[in-house]
């Protein structure tokens, strides 16, 4: 009988598995970590594709927003015999859509081009910048001499009032619905006056000036006899440089009538019996039945993004300029 008794057989395989080919303990928690961890990799990797083609995307979609915006503002090509539109919208001014600049360019376009028939202007604007309308005027006499087989007629929209009507009187006619906004030929300057508030409030305004007249229209300050004589010779001189300008386009077919010049405004039928305007139509009539060129061919200058972007900032600086100059009161043609 021997000393070293047999292992029993359910003693072996327990022996067997602790030898070294077997797996370390927790095998499987580092297993699962390793996949979760390759996982999460994956997702990672994956967001950051997503981003970057969203971003990518964003960036075309921006350049060709902007491309088809800068589109609005190119020239319009015709083809045969037309009428030539062109449109004055709004407030008249240097910052605004209806500014000198776009409304000249748009002519120049008209008139040059060959197949143009004859020029609408369609106005509907209360005014606004005597300068502006002033030089709006200048440009349609100019093109009138320079292109005399070429008419200008202009359609009044709802309104055709003070600068908007500076620029109308330099037409060759004038055509108005009867219910349309005439006239308004006058200038006026506004702002406001804080004095008396301040005075109750008790607050001092303390205004240093180099230059006796430097703080003239100041809003915080009490008008003076001499300010208010200085700003009313302005506003005469404008005016009848206004009334000029329409004397000068409508001639003899003015009425002699001294409301006329006096600020007031008329409606369309009126205006017409006043000599301000010469007969009934829109855009559509006046190029089928007066230029005799059914076909009409806008030519107004759509402003891009970039041209709105570039024209507010620069208005903005001549703006500060002007407000350091004229604090409490805007000249305009209303």
């Amino acid at each position: 009988m021997s000393d070293n008794p047999t292992p029993d057989s359910n003693e072996a395989p327990r022996a067997a598995s602790s030898g070294r080919g077997a797996p370390a303990p927790g095998w499987e928690r580092e297993a699962l970590e390793r996949i979760a961890l390759a996982a999460i990799t994956e997702q990672r990797a994956a967001r950051r594709w997503r981003i970057f083609f969203r971003f990518a995307f964003l960036a075309v979609f921006v350049v060709i927003a902007w491309a088809i915006l800068d589109l609005s503002g190119a020239r319009v090509a015709s083809e045969g015999r037309h009428t030539a539109l062109v449109s004055l919208d709004g407030e008249i001014g240097s910052d605004a859509p209806a500014n000198a600049e776009d409304i000249i360019s748009a002519l120049d376009s008209a008139f040059d081009d060959d197949g143009t028939a004859g020029v609408i202007l369609h106005i509907d604007s209360p005014g606004g910048s005597p300068v502006q309308a002033g030089i709006i005027n200048d440009e349609i006499h100019r093109l009138r001499t320079k292109y005399p087989a070429i008419p200008l007629y202009v359609v009044v929209g709802d309104m055709c009032a003070s600068g908007g009507y500076y620029v109308a009187a330099a037409a060759d006619k004038i055509y108005v619905n009867k219910a349309s906004i005439v006239g308004s030929i006058g200038v006026l300057m506004d702002g406001f006056g804080f004095t008396g508030l301040m005075d109750k409030l008790g607050v001092q305004r303390r205004l240093r000036t180099s230059g006796e007249n430097k703080g003239f229209f100041d809003p915080f300050s009490p008008d003076t006899p001499k300010m208010d004589a200085h700003a009313q010779e302005m506003l005469d001189q404008i005016h009848q440089q206004f009334i000029d300008a329409v004397k000068a386009g409508r001639g003899k077919r003015l009425k002699d009538s001294p409301d006329i010049f006096s600020g007031l405004f008329w409606t369309g039928q009126k205006s017409v019996e006043l000599g301000l305007a010469d007969g009934y139509g829109d855009t559509d009539y006046v190029a089928r039945e007066v230029i005799k060129a059914p076909d009409v061919v806008d030519y107004t200058v759509k402003q891009s993004l970039t041209d709105r972007v570039a024209k507010r900032v620069g208005a903005n600086i001549g703006s500060a300029a002007v407000h350091s100059l004229l604090m409490g009161g805007k000249v305009s043609v209303h």
